[in-house]
């Protein structure tokens, strides 16, 4: 009797600390591409994003820099192989008038941030500042246009100032302010959440807003243009059903979507001191992304079916309060385990729907948000999700082999979610990559993954004993990634053993 009971006792133990997962792969499916813009960020003039972050000045002697722009800043974004960066807004762009922006500098009026602190800027950061360092990072610029303050002419102007490489009067200025040859900037956003900031339109007010300009924003020198609608703000179907049927397709190829993890705007909660209930409602809100895509994408299915017109997640991420002490208008936050697990879910989400979800940008690079660098004058550090961008950008641009996934549930009070989320992609060089997050804090989940042919599995993992765990500058080392070897071959089949709170990158040859 004894022997029963302990051996039940033995058993219950177990089934706390670990579920089980089955993962199989359709191999045979293999046919869309995991765009690489899916890895593209946000860098907006709040807080300290750009100034301070990005750009410290030319006459900055302490903290190295290339014309202005931080060299440590430079270097970790180019590690993190970001394809594409959103700029100069969010809110700010339907402010921004960019003429005040480009030549000399002392001669630049001031704008103040009515959005974002009321700070007063010099506008020494413009848009070749801006383009420059696109250019330095090998990454692609995606302008947010002014459509809310702005008018036709401005938005038309920029883009021949940037884009036409021959006479004319805004490309003689642009010559004349020291760049011979166009930057030929394919990415375009027509306003930003014109639903609010950038105007507190009704969608069908947008919609004839966003065809005029559109129609004045040329090809030119043919740099053919990647016009990007402002699109819905999380569940708001009927705005992209009235972009999709309002908009000649001619005129767009991307639809807008934003949804930040936050379950009470009024309350968002601490980035670092959150208990288990906030957890879980953050997490909860970070899986909605899978019903916001799918739904939004259903929308468009019906006036696309061909999948033409590509759905653009241009801000996603976390959003909490800001830290203690700071100005509130800066949204400078921390960065935790669960902003880890936030970033590996959600682009395991966008993966899965890489046939339309076809460019994303976490909000934002720098010291703003769910940034993946963190500034403090000469230190810098890279928060968690900046490992976890680093260690999934191997699926940039390749083959998706999409899966059947069954997930044990992380349970909390009356609520459940699904503990395991995961993505699965062949490179060029025939290499397969796994991704795969647990959200479940207090339970290991075991894996079998099917349907996969290898012969060797190696991984990253990247995890840390709490959940509030974060990087500092006292301490920038204390989450990193580390080898990964609770995965191992199994007949055909792959078996991990996936720890509490965890995302782990694993490549089979």
């Amino acid at each position: 009797m004894k022997k029963t009971l302990t051996s039940l006792f033995l058993l219950l133990t177990a089934g706390a600390v670990s579920a089980q997962s089955r993962i199989v792969a359709r191999s045979a499916d293999t046919t869309v591409t995991i765009s690489r813009h899916i890895y593209g960020h946000f860098a907006e003039h709040l807080g300290r994003c750009i100034y301070g972050g990005i750009y410290v000045g030319e006459a900055n002697k302490t903290i190295p820099n290339v014309n202005g722009v931080r060299t440590d800043v430079i270097d970790a974004l180019k590690k993190l192989k970001i394809p594409n960066l959103r700029w100069p807004g969010g809110c700010f762009a339907d402010t921004y008038h960019w003429k005040d922006g480009v030549g000399p500098k002392a001669k630049r009026p001031t704008i103040v941030n009515q959005w974002w602190g009321g700070v007063t800027e010099d506008n020494s950061f413009g848009t070749h500042d801006f383009l420059d360092l696109c250019e330095r990072l090998g990454t692609e610029p995606y302008l947010a246009g002014n459509v809310g303050s702005g008018t036709v002419q401005e938005l038309a102007d920029w883009v021949q100032y940037v884009n036409f490489g021959g006479v004319s009067p805004m490309a003689n200025w642009r010559k004349e302010n020291g760049r011979t040859e166009p930057w030929k900037v394919r990415y375009w956003g027509v306003g930003n959440e014109a639903w609010g900031c950038g105007g507190n339109m009704r969608v069908e007010y947008y919609a004839d807003i966003y065809r005029k300009y559109a129609t004045f924003m040329s090809d030119w020198s043919g740099s053919k243009l990647f016009r990007i609608a402002s699109g819905a703000s999380d569940a708001d179907y009927h705005w992209t059903e009235v972009l999709m049927r309002d908009i000649p397709h001619n005129l767009l190829n991307g639809v807008a979507l934003h949804h930040y993890s936050v379950t009470d705007w009024n309350k968002k909660g601490p980035s670092t001191a959150f208990d288990e209930k906030q957890y879980f409602g953050t997490m909860k809100q970070a899986l909605l992304m899978e019903e916001l895509v799918t739904k939004h994408s259903a929308v468009m299915d019906k006036y696309d079916p061909k999948k033409k017109v590509a759905l653009i997640v241009d801000e996603w991420g976390g959003w909490y309060d800001v830290e203690p002490g700071t100005n509130p208008g800066f949204l400078f936050q921390q960065n935790t385990i669960r902003d880890a697990l936030i970033a590996g879910a959600t682009l395991n989400i966008f993966h899965n729907h890489a046939d339309r979800v076809r460019m994303a940008n976490l909000a934002q690079v720098v010291n703003v948000l769910q940034a993946v660098i963190l500034t403090k004058e000469e230190k810098l550090l890279l928060t968690p999700t900046y490992h976890v961008m680093e260690m999934y950008n191997v699926h940039q641009d390749a083959k998706l082999i999409p899966v059947t996934l069954t997930s044990p549930d992380y349970v909390f009070g009356d609520g459940k979610l699904p503990a395991v989320s995961a993505s699965v992609s062949r490179d060029k060089n025939g290499a397969i990559h796994v991704s795969l997050t647990n959200i479940d804090p207090k339970k290991e989940q075991e894996i079998s993954l099917e349907g996969l042919t290898f012969s060797s599995v190696t991984g990253k993992i990247l995890t840390s004993a709490n959940l509030q765990d974060h990087n500092t500058f006292e301490q920038p080392e204390k989450i990193h990634p580390e080898t990964f070897k609770g995965a191992t071959k199994a007949g055909n089949a792959l078996k991990v053993k996936l720890p509490k709170a965890s995302v782990v990158v694993l490549e089979l040859k």
